[in-house]
C-alpha cells in the first residue's frame, strides 16, 4: 500500500468486513476497501433511522407490482406480511443493519430473502436505489416536519399565554440597545408568537414540496413496466407525484434546501428569543428569573445563576441558520441526474431536524418555568422611556410636533423631564390591543393546510395486518 496510506492500516483492519459487504448491485468485482470505506461514510448510520420508510415504500411498491401483473397475488401475501412483521420489529428496536450489509434497502430485502425465499427477491422490480432512496428520504422529511409543527404549537401556545397573562405588565423596549419606549410582556411574548406563525408559513411550503411522490421514476428516467404511480401516491398518502421523472430525481437537494430555509427561519426566531433571554436574565436588566434548577453555576463565583440552556440554544440555532447555505453548497454545480455526493445531504439534515426539535421543546420547557418582574419601570432610569408619550400628549392638545418634540427634549436638558409614566396605546399591535387572537386565527388556519390525518390513516392502512 502506499505510504501516504499507511496511517489507515488499523482503521482498515477493523473495517475489513467491507470487502465482503452484500451490494444488490454487485456482480464479480470487490471495491476496494479505502474506497468503500471512504464511499460508504456514515451512510449506514442514518439509514437505520430510514429503516420504517423503506418498508413503507415497499408495501406500496409491492401492492402496486401485483395490481399490474409484476407479482403473483400469493407472492403479495407473502412479501406484504413479512414486511409488515419487518416493521413491527424497527418500531420495537429490534432491527439492524448487519455487518457486511450496505444499507437499509439490501437489509430489508435481506431479511425477506431469507424469511420466504425467491418472493422476497422480487420486491425491487420497476424501480432503482435511486427512486427508493428518495422515498424514503421523503417519506422521513414528512414524518420529522410534522414533528417540526408539533413541537412548533407547543411553543406558539406557550407564547400566547404568557403574553395575555403579562400583558399589562411594562417592560423598556430598545433601539440600539439604547432605552427607547414602553414595551409590555404581552409584547414581546405575543411578537415572538407571530414569529412562529411566519415560520410555519415556510415550514407548510417545505411541507407541500415534500409530499410529493418520487417513486417510478427508478434511476431519474423512468421504467418500460407498467408501473401505476398514482396508485403508490395514493397508498403512502402523498398529496401527489413528482410527474417529471428527471424532475423527481433532480428534486434531491432542492427538497433539502427548501426544508433547510423552513428550519433556519424558526432557528433564527429561537436564536433571537434565547438573546434576549439571556440580557434579561442579567443583573444588569434583571427582568426576567427561573428557578435555580433551571439554571447552572460557577465553579468559583459562588452567586452565578447562569442561562446555560438559552446559550446552547443561541448556539445550535445559530448553526442551523447556516443550514440553507450547506446544502447550497453541496448541491450548486450539480448537473441532474443522480450523484453520490448527495447522500451527504443526510449528515447535514438529519441531525438538523433533531438540533431543532429539542430546542423548540426545551423553550417550551423553559417558558413554563418563566418568572417576570413586575415593577420595572419604577426605576427612574427608565423615565425617558415615556419621551414620546409626552410629545404625543402635547400634540393631542394642539400643540404641533416639531413643537411638542423641542419642548420635551429641553425639559430633559434641563433636567426637568417628569412624566407620569402611563401609556395610552389602542391601536391594533400596541400595548393596549395586542391582536393576540388575530396571530392565534393566523397560525390555526395555517395548521388546517397540513393534511396529517391523511397521512396517518394511509400509512394505517398500510400497515394493518390483513392484506
Amino acid at each position: 500500500m502506499n505510504a501516504h496510506y499507511a496511517h489507515t492500516l488499523p482503521i482498515l483492519n477493523n473495517f475489513c468486513h467491507i470487502c465482503t459487504m452484500s451490494k444488490i448491485w454487485q456482480k464479480s468485482v470487490t471495491v476496494n476497501e479505502l474506497v468503500e470505506r471512504f464511499t460508504v461514510g456514515r451512510d449506514t448510520e442514518f439509514d437505520t433511522q430510514m429503516a420504517a420508510f423503506d418498508v413503507l415504500g415497499s408495501l406500496a411498491h409491492t401492492q402496486m407490482l401485483e395490481s399490474v401483473g409484476l407479482m403473483s397475488a400469493e407472492d403479495l401475501t407473502l412479501v406484504q406480511k413479512e414486511l409488515k412483521a419487518i416493521y413491527r420489529d424497527i418500531e420495537q428496536g429490534n432491527f439492524t443493519i448487519e455487518p457486511g450489509v450496505e444499507d437499509v434497502h439490501s437489509q430489508v430485502e435481506k431479511l425477506l430473502t431469507e424469511r420466504i425465499g425467491d418472493a422476497g427477491k422480487k420486491i425491487h422490480s420497476g424501480r432503482s436505489r435511486n427512486d427508493q432512496v428518495l422515498v424514503d428520504l421523503k417519506l422521513f422529511f414528512r414524518h420529522e416536519l410534522q414533528q417540526v409543527v408539533k413541537e412548533t404549537e407547543k411553543l406558539f401556545r406557550e407564547f400566547i399565554q404568557l403574553s395575555e397573562k403579562y400583558k399589562d405588565v411594562l417592560l423598556p423596549g430598545y433601539t440600539h440597545l439604547q432605552v427607547a419606549m414602553p414595551s409590555s410582556f404581552g409584547l414581546w411574548f405575543g411578537a415572538y408568537a407571530e414569529s412562529l406563525a411566519d415560520d410555519l408559513e415556510l415550514v407548510l411550503a417545505a411541507y407541500h414540496i415534500t409530499n410529493k411522490n418520487p417513486l417510478g421514476s427508478a434511476a431519474g428516467y423512468g421504467s418500460s413496466f407498467p408501473l401505476n404511480r398514482t396508485l403508490t401516491t395514493q397508498l403512502l398518502g402523498f398529496d401527489s407525484l413528482n410527474y417529471n421523472v428527471v424532475y423527481a430525481q433532480m428534486g434531491r437537494g432542492k427538497t433539502e434546501r427548501i426544508i433547510a430555509q423552513a428550519l433556519s427561519s424558526i432557528a433564527a426566531t429561537l436564536a433571537k428569543m434565547a438573546m434576549d433571554q439571556t440580557l434579561y436574565l442579567s443583573q444588569n436588566f434583571a427582568f426576567v428569573s427561573y428557578p435555580d434548577t433551571l439554571t447552572t453555576g460557577s465553579s468559583i463565583m459562588p452567586h452565578k445563576k447562569n442561562p446555560d440552556v438559552w446559550e446552547i440554544m443561541r448556539g445550535k440555532c445559530n448553526r442551523l441558520q447556516a443550514l440553507p447555505n450547506d446544502v447550497a453548497m453541496m448541491t450548486t454545480n450539480l448537473p441532474s441526474g443522480y450523484h453520490r455526493e448527495l447522500q451527504l445531504l443526510k449528515e447535514l439534515l438529519f441531525p438538523a431536524f433533531t438540533d431543532l426539535k429539542d430546542c423548540l421543546h426545551m423553550a417550551a420547557f423553559m417558558l413554563e418555568n418563566i418568572m417576570v418582574k413586575t415593577d420595572i419601570l419604577n426605576d427612574p432610569k427608565y423615565a425617558y422611556l415615556f419621551s414620546v408619550e409626552e410629545v404625543n400628549k402635547l400634540t393631542l392638545s394642539g400643540t404641533p410636533f416639531r413643537d411638542a418634540y423641542k419642548q420635551v427634549g429641553l425639559a430633559i436638558e434641563r433636567g426637568e423631564f417628569n412624566p407620569d409614566k402611563k401609556v395610552n396605546h389602542t391601536h391594533e399591535g400596541s400595548i393596549g390591543n395586542l391582536g393576540n387572537e388575530y396571530i392565534e386565527q393566523a397560525f390555526n388556519k395555517l395548521l388546517l393546510n397540513f393534511d396529517f390525518a391523511k397521512v396517518h390513516q394511509a400509512i394505517r392502512e398500510l400497515v394493518k395486518q390483513s392484506v
